[in-house]
């Protein structure tokens, strides 16, 4: 039997966070770092960047402990929205379909899924539209965050991630691979820039973080600036600087709840249908840092759990390769 067709995505389109507190999160997303308000209610809130159109990029809910509820892809037309249910079913994972109006506000039919890697995953097509806020100077604060480029997600089994984002028709960027080219990071995109979705290995599954572009390097700066002169310096958890995977300039702040997001700007283009991946090695310090700063534990171990489709907490599973134990050796090469 052949197998369904991969659902035609387009982009990584939100993410789903559960907060402790509605309140506090605010003043974090929104106050400070200057995510536009789209909705809310006692337990809900929907956020969007200054360029985009659609409902929300980030969407948080009240619970009671900190986690990714699900990611959130769009797909190219309704009916990808029915081959997503039907490529999922083939491959024996659970899927919920969620009619318009029973699911994320703003959000049309959608299908969700616990993929292969244990993630919760939805497909979507329709969604409300917003008013685009590009050249609205007036309403711009904080950080300036423009639209959400990516997910970074935390799987003890990078090869698996690899196959599994392929078979979706996803490219892939760039690696981080050891001395035998075995797969410690990868970068996979649908939209043309660096990525989508990036996998870290490590214990999982588990969020690892959220990134929002901005326009300006400078806006980096700005965040961090503001965070000081608030002595809510302990929000930032590294940076700013440059990443050698991905050329791109990088700010990484921990909200109240302890959920990651990068602040980012400045990759690049990747639409060509030749455009080949990039292969770091694991020992060359450049590679998460291009200026060779030494990347801080917590960045490699901490990271925030996932749920099932029930809300349930996914088991999590050590990873076997550690790219935090990866040192530079005398020749700079390892």
């Amino acid at each position: 039997m052949t197998a369904p067709p991969a659902p035609d995505v387009v982009r990584s389109a939100y993410a789903q966070l559960v907060v402790t507190d509605l309140a506090r999160a605010r003043w974090f997303w929104a106050d400070v770092l200057g995510l536009h308000v789209q909705y809310e209610d006692a337990h809900v809130l929907c956020l969007r960047g200054t360029d985009e159109l659609t409902h929300h990029s980030l969407v948080l809910r009240t619970g009671d402990r900190a986690a990714l509820d699900h990611l959130a892809y769009r797909v190219r037309t309704p009916s990808d929205v029915d081959r997503a249910e039907e490529f999922f079913r083939a491959r024996g994972r659970p899927v919920r379909r969620v009619p318009a109006g029973d699911g994320t506000h703003g959000v049309g039919d959608a299908v969700r899924v616990v993929d292969p890697l244990g993630f919760p995953v939805e497909f979507f097509h329709g969604i409300a539209r917003a008013e685009r806020h590009i050249q609205r100077y007036d309403l711009r604060h904080g950080a300036e965050m423009a639209r959400l480029d990516h997910f970074n997600l935390c799987t003890p089994d990078i090869p698996a991630a690899y196959v599994h984002y392929t078979s979706l028709g996803f490219g892939c960027s760039e690696t981080i691979e050891g001395d035998e080219h075995e797969l410690y990071a990868a970068w996979m995109y649908r939209k043309q820039t660096v990525h989508d979705v990036a996998f870290t290995g490590g214990a999982g599954p588990r969020l690892h973080h959220v990134g929002f572009a901005t326009h300006e390097s400078p806006q980096l700066l700005r965040i961090a600036d503001i965070l000081g002169s608030l002595h809510k310096e302990g929000h930032i958890e590294r940076g700013p600087g440059r990443h050698g995977v991905s050329n791109a300039c990088y700010l990484y702040l921990r909200d109240p709840d302890g959920h990651r997001v990068e602040i980012y700007t400045s990759d690049y283009y990747t639409g060509d249908p030749d455009h080949e991946t990039y292969r770091w090695n694991v020992h060359d310090d450049r590679r998460r840092d291009f200026w060779g700063h030494a990347v801080i534990d917590s960045w490699y171990k901490e990271a925030v759990p996932v749920l099932d489709l029930d809300g349930v907490p996914q088991p999590i599973t050590e990873a076997v390769l550690d790219e935090s134990a990866a040192r530079v050796g005398a020749d700079g090469l390892g």
